[in-house]
């Protein structure tokens, strides 16, 4: 079940208590990015709770364009793992959780940042984890506690893992619900926004019968400021005239510009073969490149 969204991640503001729900680690990656980087932008001190160890969290901030270490260093950015913050052990309870958002809250006041963004990876929940039955309480007390403050929180949960009545249920204590903007969609292609970095990622197969779908993502990307990126790590197939088509979008930019292409070695030689390697403006990196 994919919960329709309401809002671009792009979108939120001081008090929102936002449910975001993604269907593969690198569109939570992205999402996650982006809100991280408005974040700090905006000079709020942003923490993420992550379902995998701190420093790989962080990394993949860093490979996404945030300045992470000088964030790091001056304490406006935090990564921990949901133990010891949202579990313990593999027991939750909403209260102990509950404590320890209350807790960040008032040491963000202390330490002088405007307001607080915190992300949450929900995806401890999917394991055998005692008390998780209280996920929604846990939800209805952030909402309580947010209301009146300049603290937003992005709760984030897997579409494919969590069942369509547990997304309901905790999607009612919500303020926005958030994903990546959608393009196309089907068993076998998907094509969405990409926000950290800017640009479009596909996933899948495609071919020319996607052709249309493919030009608007471009287009609406050309209209984005600075670089594009064109994330294609998860396609396995892409014909002659879909890749052709994202060159001649990279040859109409401006000098200044540039499109980066991520894509499997299978999917480097397809542009390869049409002169990508010699283009002016575009980088081509295979994901053993990077």
């Amino acid at each position: 079940m994919a919960l329709g969204a309401d809002a671009q991640i792009t979108d939120l503001t001081a008090d929102d208590h936002a449910c975001l729900t993604f269907g593969e680690p690198d569109e939570l990656s992205d999402l996650t990015a982006a809100f991280v980087r408005d974040g700090l932008a905006c000079g709020l001190k942003v923490v993420w709770v992550s379902d995998s160890a701190a420093q790989r969290a962080t990394s993949e901030l860093a490979r996404r364009g945030i300045a992470v270490e000088p964030a790091l260093a001056a304490g406006q950015l935090a990564a921990a793992e949901c133990e010891g913050r949202l579990l313990a052990g593999q027991e939750f309870a909403a209260g102990r959780a509950m404590d320890w958002l209350t807790s960040q809250m008032a040491a963000c006041r202390q330490e002088g940042f405007p307001g607080l963004r915190v992300a949450v990876d929900m995806s401890w929940a999917l394991r055998p984890v005692t008390g998780v039955e209280q996920l929604p309480d846990f939800e209805e007390g952030v909402a309580a506690a947010l209301a009146g403050t300049t603290v937003s929180v992005l709760c984030q949960y897997d579409r494919e893992g969590f069942d369509p009545v547990t997304l309901a249920t905790v999607s009612a204590f919500h303020t926005r619900s958030v994903a990546a903007a959608t393009y196309y969609a089907d068993a076998k292609l998907r094509i969405c926004r990409q926000y950290a970095p800017p640009g479009i990622r596909l996933a899948g197969e495609i071919d020319y019968q996607n052709a249309e779908q493919l030009a608007l993502a471009l287009t609406e990307a050309i209209r984005l400021e600075g670089d594009i990126t064109v994330s294609m790590t998860a396609l396995t197939f892409i014909d002659g005239s879909c890749a052709r088509m994202i060159l001649d979008a990279a040859r109409g930019l401006a000098a200044s510009r540039t499109v980066v292409l991520h894509c499997q070695p299978g999917i480097a030689a397809t542009f390869e073969l049409l002169g990508a390697g010699g283009m002016a403006g575009v980088s081509l990196v295979s994901m053993y490149d990077r």
